[in-house]
């Protein structure tokens, strides 16, 4: 029956048809039909099951019909469409409206509501359609706005449909509940109208218009303690995040004034850079009745507005372990978002499909969209293609709620409904708050510019406060006057406060806030982790290779992972080293995750860390069954993203320093699709934030002609964004390698960041493989030296440095006695003393060269032409042989490839007498 109005000449005939339809299979007709029909019995005296029928000649009357299906009809709709009729912009924007809100669309009167008992339409208590109605209409079309019918799950809409026939959720707050509310309203204006005032022209994105926000927030922290929450993480953009800072978090206002003051904490820290104080983060508790303490954070976010969701995320995951076990319902995390950023920013459908992924979900995100209606200084009409902002999580199968910010009592009714459904269903929910921003998009802006009409009635209308002041009045809950005493009290503590601040000293910090990091020197970190013995990695490699009895894996992979029992003593391949380092750290406590596209396999087919029953389908993770681990394996494929997900996995790096964290990339390259979390958070969150992350990134890289986008992972960009000891860089070209490189991160006592230059082609060649020997003894080695050429140091006339793949292109063939090969592995921090003691060891050089697959304005050229220099002597020759420099990394076509390959190496070793004579690509730095 949806979408086919009931007109006023009324079809008996189709009435009779769905009757029948729907004894026959009540599945066959629409949701309105089958509350009609089951409630036949009780409107007609018929029998559900069999349809009989007590009327007159054995069938329904058709007016009563009639009226009885037009009145469901109608009920349905206000549930379905009754958002559109609701109040929902301060400003007193009408709202949209819909033609299926009035009884006539239906082919009903008003009038006629009053023949049909309440019972028809699943309301017994109630006596007539008319007060069922009336009642629909007040919880659907007054104050709220519900918008949950697109949920797929028939249980999550009936709850919504008792919850609000209940009425507990919905229940009006009570007069002192009202009262702190107005103090509440009072201090977060009143700290923006106070900052305006002392600290004037200064930027604060104020929150005024929206001020709602704060007790809200206050609201949902209350209601998630009572059911179960000990934790609550909030991110959120610039917009109020000051007011947040203090009234939500606790951060001390006098901190908030010496900040705006031009102090900071971190005054002697050199590599501090520090940020704006509307970016930071902060800690706080609350003490929350009956409850006791609960622990309340902000995570810190840069201006790319929504690039912080699933750094959230990431965070609450983490903190939702307990005693080896994850717990939903331990912490909450809050998620504030802009109406313009919320449908415009790609990165929120890619949070929002992580929530109920089994490697990403947290029992539920609250959301809460903070809706000026204007972005910057563009109006909706141009910044979004839906009628609300909230649309986008729609698709996402999310419950959306709709309220007035002006209207207070129905904001916080609003969050305890909320709470309520995360608590229930561990899904995410969003509440869209419509109100206004009084000030332009910050301090120094002038709105009448762009928003003329707009802002004329944002300068008559009065204040958040003010109007939640005179419904209290009005309700006689508080005197007149009373609000104006609050005010003055409120002003008096923050003259008070500033006061505080101006007469402290400018070292002392007054946040009374430390965030957790470690040294803030990498180099303090130790240089080596513990060596494991050979027999623990036996054992290690035996666990395996052993699968429960009711596992049937694959046969031939059964048998290609067999091979490492006998590999494990001189043909350790990548995958292999790779499994034997992971399991050698939850044996020694540390936990490991390890996410990204098809990480379970491994893109190229080299991993197989999770197999699959090939009758069941049932997973099974090897890793996780060693005798004797103490730490937790997680290992999940992710979807098709590499800016949510990656944000998600530093989020958790940064709460889990008890965890490898690993973010593996399909192919190198596409971690370009996280820019945002690499500039943003994980160069600089120390210098900015104090912030630490151990997340490593695994980036296939290598030219085999597989095009220009499979072939370079921009170790370029990396090394761009390398100063100050913020990360490490490496290009392991073994499995010894890079098993050492995992476990020496793992067990750093400072936790940076590690980008790991994978390979692709070595991953299976013989000659990259690692022995038992290797593994075993020994450390990682930031740069290798020629072993085949250190025995005749004295005839080496040229020094070739270079990294990964490209070493063995050139060593494929017997090397020239005047030529040495040397792998640099670590590529940042620069290893300048092992390459000049290098270089040293070989007497009779004449020139150093630096070769790489990548073009001259890409690889790590650039970065590494200084340093080498240093390293090598200013007075010795230092040539560059590689590709030219191009707009494109890599050629697109086979041939191409495969003569540029065979150019560099040949250029490589070459006679000196011909080096020296040769212009273009190989001429000197």
């Amino acid at each position: 029956m949806s979408g086919d109005p009931i007109t006023s000449v009324f079809n008996d005939g189709y009435v009779a048809e769905m009757f029948d339809r729907w004894r026959a299979d009540p599945a066959a007709v629409d949701t309105s039909w089958r509350q009609y029909f089951q409630s036949a019995a009780l409107l007609f005296g018929a029998s559900a099951s069999t349809g009989t029928s007590a009327s007159v000649g054995g069938a329904p009357d058709p007016d009563l019909a009639r009226k009885a299906a037009g009145a469901a009809n109608l009920a349905q709709s206000i549930r379905q469409h009754g958002h559109l009729a609701v109040h929902l912009d301060p400003l007193g924007t009408n709202p949209l409206g819909a033609a299926e809100l009035v009884p006539e669309f239906h082919g009903i009167t008003e009038a006629e509501l009053g023949d049909v008992p309440g019972s028809a339409l699943g309301f017994p208590h109630m006596a007539t359609a008319t007060q069922v109605i009336e009642r629909l209409r007040l919880r659907y079309q007054t104050a709220l706005a519900f918008e949950v019918m697109h949920l797929s799950e028939e249980e999550e809409r009936a709850w919504f449909r008792a919850t609000l026939t209940a009425q507990e959720l919905t229940r009006p707050l009570a007069p002192t509940e009202k009262k702190a509310i107005l103090r509440r309203l009072i201090e977060v204006d009143g700290l923006e109208r106070f900052l305006g005032r002392a600290f004037t022209g200064y930027k604060r994105f104020s929150i005024e218009g929206t001020d709602a926000l704060v007790p809200m927030l206050d609201a949902a922290i209350e209601e998630a303690a009572k059911v179960g929450a000990r934790e609550v993480g909030i991110a959120m953009a610039h917009r109020g995040r000051v007011n947040v800072l203090a009234h939500i978090l606790g951060k001390p206002r006098a901190a908030i004034f010496g900040e705006f003051d031009g102090r900071h904490p971190h005054a002697d820290d050199d590599a501090a850079t520090g940020d704006v104080k509307y970016h930071m983060g902060y800690t706080g508790t609350r003490t929350i009745p009956g409850v006791g303490e609960l622990k309340v954070w902000l995570l810190p976010n840069p201006s790319h507005l929504e690039i912080v969701n699933p750094v959230l995320t990431g965070a609450v995951r983490a903190h939702q372990r307990v005693n080896g076990t994850r717990d939903e319902t331990t912490v909450l995390p809050i998620c504030v978002h802009g109406d313009a950023a919320f449908p415009g920013e790609g990165i929120v459908p890619e949070s929002l499909n992580l929530s109920q992924l089994r490697g990403y979900r947290v029992g539920g995100t609250l959301h809460i969209i903070v809706n000026n209606q204007v972005g910057f200084t563009t109006d909706p009409l141009d910044a979004r293609s839906t009628y609300y902002a909230s649309d986008v999580a729609k698709g996402f199968e999310i419950p959306i709620i709709h309220v007035n910010a002006d209207n207070a009592e129905a904001c916080i009714i609003a969050v305890r409904v909320a709470i309520a459904y995360r608590a229930r269903f561990k899904r995410d929910v969003l509440i869209d708050l419509v109100g206004y921003r009084r000030q332009g998009h910050n301090e120094t802006d002038e709105p009448t510019f762009t928003q003329p009409a707009l802002y004329a009635r944002i300068k008559a209308h009065p204040t958040p406060p003010k109007v939640w002041a005179a419904r209290l009045e009005q309700e006689g809950i508080i005197a007149p006057g009373d609000a104006t005493a609050i005010e003055q009290e409120v002003f008096a503590t923050f003259e008070r406060e500033l006061a505080e601040m101006k007469a402290t000293p400018a070292d002392v910090d007054l946040s009374h806030h430390t965030p957790s990091h470690g040294s803030p020197i990498l180099g303090d970190a130790p240089t080596a982790a513990p060596n494991v013995p050979a027999d623990v990695l036996t054992r290690i490699n035996e666990d395996l290779l052993r699968y429960p009895a009711t596992f049937t894996p694959h046969p031939r992979l059964a048998k290609q992972l067999e091979r490492r029992r006998e590999a494990l003593a001189s043909q350790i391949d990548w995958g292999h080293g790779e499994a034997l380092a992971f399991g050698s750290l939850l044996l020694d406590g540390m936990n490991v995750r390890l996410t990204g596209q098809d990480v379970e396999r491994g893109t190229f087919s080299h991993r197989h860390a999770v197999l699959n029953d090939v009758e069941t389908g049932a997973k099974f993770c090897p890793l996780g069954s060693i005798d004797g681990v103490k730490g937790a394996i997680e290992i999940y494929n992710s979807p098709l993203s590499e800016l949510g997900v990656m944000g998600f996995e530093y989020g958790y790096s940064v709460q889990a320093p008890d965890t490898l964290t690993l973010w593996e990339a399909q192919f190198g390259d596409f971690s370009n699709m996280a820019q945002p979390i690499m500039d943003q958070f994980m160069a600089a969150d120390r210098a900015k934030w104090h912030q630490d992350s151990g997340l490593v990134l695994l980036l296939p890289h290598g030219y085999e002609g597989q095009g220009p986008e499979h072939s370079s992972a921009r170790v370029e960009r990396f090394l761009q964004l390398c100063a100050d000891d913020n990360m490490t860089v490496i290009y392991a070209s073994t499995p010894a390698q890079y098993f050492h490189a995992l476990r020496r991160h793992a067990h750093a006592r400072v936790r940076r960041p590690l980008v790991c230059i994978q390979p692709k082609s070595l991953l299976r060649m013989p000659q990259a493989a690692s022995s038992l020997e290797q593994i075993t003894q020994g450390a990682f080695q930031p740069v290798i030296d020629d072993a085949r050429a250190s025995k005749q140091r004295e005839t080496v006339r040229r020094l070739v440095f270079c990294t990964g793949k490209v070493y063995y292109d050139i060593t494929a063939k017997a090397l020239p006695e005047q030529v040495a090969v040397v792998r640099v592995e670590q590529l940042y921090p620069w290893p300048g003393d092992e390459i000049a003691a290098v270089v040293d060891r070989y007497p009779a050089l004449e020139e150093v060269a630096w070769v790489q697959e990548e073009p001259k304005n890409m690889g790590a050229w650039t970065y590494v032409w200084p340093r080498l220099r240093v390293a090598s002597g200013n007075a010795m020759e230092l040539r560059y042989i590689g590709r030219p420099e191009r707009a494109s990394p890599a050629e697109g076509y086979a041939s191409d490839h495969a003569t540029e390959q065979a150019r560099i190496v040949a250029e490589a070793l070459e006679a000196r007498s011909t080096a020296r004579g040769r212009k273009g690509v190989a001429g000197r730095a």
